[in-house]
């Protein structure tokens, strides 16, 4: 019986009943309106209560079935994820490089999952990872070695440029994407036009280049004690935070004056080749 008492749809047929007599009676206290319209008018007036009803149950449907899809593509979503994460552990490049398509992909289709994507990425690239180019003292006569080694330089080059495609453009409004590449191997990161929230990459190592050309770096800035071999190119890139670069060391010419800085950089220790 109480749930018979709260069913919206029992007061919605009362309401109409209570609107049909009311409107019906109201309207025969004048003698100009005939029975006949009296009760047309307030049928019409009932109508539109039960009218009111069924636009309000098909709203409600429709956001149940929003929700239930919603429901549907979080977990697919997180199986997705999961799968990847999974396959970025596999023995074939090809593989790793597929799973970090995916994420990116997901990356791009579920905003809620961007900073989680490109966390696991820069861990990725925090693995151990050794190559002729890196570090060319050690006995890499085994040519299966160095072609394994070789594979895996492709599948981080893949890693760097998705943390480029997933990060927002630069003068764009919208959550800000932080970057943690401490300790990582690097070997090719361009950060062209991108905008990035707080980036770490202490004691990182640098192989190719770090290009933050036209970058906007709105957080804090941190790459001490690290080491970048090739190019470091900050043309046109805005800091608009603390930067450091305590015994940063830079083995080819690098000009700061080309960038744009809230507060003088820290330098103490940094080694820095100069122009010319």
């Amino acid at each position: 019986m109480r749930r018979l008492l709260s069913s919206p749809l029992l007061w919605t047929l009362l309401s109409s009943v209570v609107v049909l007599v009311g409107v019906t009676a109201w309207l025969l206290t004048d003698r100009a309106t005939s029975r006949g319209d009296a009760l047309k008018t307030g049928a019409l007036a009932g109508g539109a209560i039960a009218a009111l009803y069924g636009l309000w149950l098909n709203d409600r449907r429709r956001r149940t079935e929003e929700d239930r899809h919603e429901i549907e593509r979080s977990r697919i979503s997180d199986e997705r994820f999961a799968k990847s994460i999974e396959l970025l552990g596999n023995e074939a490049d090809q593989v790793r490089i597929g799973a970090m398509h995916s994420l990116a992909g997901l990356a791009r289709t579920r905003p809620e999952y961007r900073q989680t994507v490109l966390d696991v990425l820069c861990a990725y690239l925090r693995r151990p990872f050794e190559h002729p180019s890196f570090d060319p003292d050690l006995d890499w006569e085994d040519k299966e070695k160095r072609a394994a080694a070789e594979r895996e330089r492709l599948v981080r080059r893949a890693a760097e440029r998705l943390i480029r495609d997933i990060l927002p453009h630069a003068g764009t409004t919208g959550p800000t994407l932080s970057l943690n590449l401490s300790d990582a191997r690097l070997d090719e990161l361009g950060l062209l036009g991108r905008r990035v929230g707080w980036f770490g990459a202490d004691r990182c190592e640098v192989l190719s280049y770090l290009d933050l050309t036209d970058a906007q770096l709105s957080g804090k800035f941190l790459l001490q004690n690290a080491v970048i071999r090739g190019r470091f190119e900050v043309t046109r890139a805005s800091f608009e935070r603390k930067v450091s670069l305590d015994n940063l060391v830079v083995e080819t010419p690098v000009d700061l004056s080309v960038a744009t800085f809230a507060e003088p950089p820290s330098l103490e220790g940094a080694v820095l080749s100069k122009e010319g």
